[in-house]
């Protein structure tokens, strides 16, 4: 019997111990001489981000006389980064609907579908200039995301977050959200992405620095980023081998006392 418990100690240390979790498994951006680290550059986005439905647009019309343009602008939220700003910025805001178009006063619907932020700027000031205002009145359009909104859910803190910038790389986005708990993949992040035909998933290795060469390694609007456990997470491996050891010796108590129960019946 004692060889028996003896033996099994052995494949139970051996198995736990070998699902450490490890640096390689928790460090970000690696040099695992995938890229040569003096000639890596960071990609800019391929394309800039074009509007997509349930987008919502902060449109700013600005010209010489200001009583001109109060009809245009929403009321302005002091606080953009809190709740309230948020919730401004959603009622007030200009919200792209199924149809890819938005409800502008006085020029009515525009349809913005797949355009870029430059382009709607471009479009509301000439429509602006043709319908409402004069050359001489020096309009000036400004058009921005009303955040950019992403999704985590996994292995990392689960919510909707908003970040109030043009752009954001996935590791700032992990990092607002609390980053990966250690039990996460870090080595297959998984990006939902919308596309004007539907979602597509992409997979990104956070532990390698070749990923900042990906073109995912920037985030978009209304991505939603899931990060799967470990397999030894599933196992119920500890996370280090003082926690495994730990898990080996409860597990050798019970058997000990267990051994010597039966042996004195």
């Amino acid at each position: 019997m004692m060889k028996q418990i003896f033996l099994f100690i052995c494949i139970a240390i051996s198995v736990l111990c070998s699902s450490c979790i490890t640096n390689k498994d928790v460090v970000y951006l690696q040099d695992k001489g995938t890229v040569k680290i003096d000639s890596l550059s960071i990609k800019e986005l391929a394309k800039p981000y074009r509007v997509q439905v349930n987008d919502i647009l902060s449109i700013n019309v600005k010209a010489l006389d200001n009583e001109l343009t109060a009809i245009f602008n929403p009321v302005a939220t002091t606080n953009t980064s809190g709740s309230q700003g948020q919730s401004g910025l959603y009622f007030n805001g200009f919200t792209v609907d199924l149809h890819g178009n938005i409800k502008f006063p006085i020029l009515g619907e525009i349809n913005v579908l797949g355009y870029t932020v430059t382009e709607i700027e471009a479009l509301v000031k000439d429509a602006l200039l043709k319908e409402y205002f004069k050359e001489t009145a020096e309009l000036f359009v400004t058009v921005k995301l009303a955040g950019l909104r992403y999704t985590t859910i996994g292995e990392v803190g689960t919510g909707v977050h908003t970040l109030f910038q043009d752009r954001v790389n996935i590791l700032e986005a992990l990092a607002n959200a609390g980053d990966i708990r250690p039990t996460g993949n870090r080595r297959d992040v998984l990006i939902i992405r919308q596309y004007p035909d539907g979602q597509k998933i992409h997979h990104i290795n956070l532990t390698d620095i070749a990923a900042m060469d990906s073109p995912y390694y920037y985030i978009q609007p209304n991505d939603i980023i899931l990060v799967k456990p470990m397999k030894r997470k599933a196992l119920g491996a500890g996370q280090t081998a003082i926690q495994n050891i730990t898990a080996v010796a409860s597990i050798l108590s019970v058997l000990v006392s267990t051994y010597f129960l039966t042996r004195n019946l």
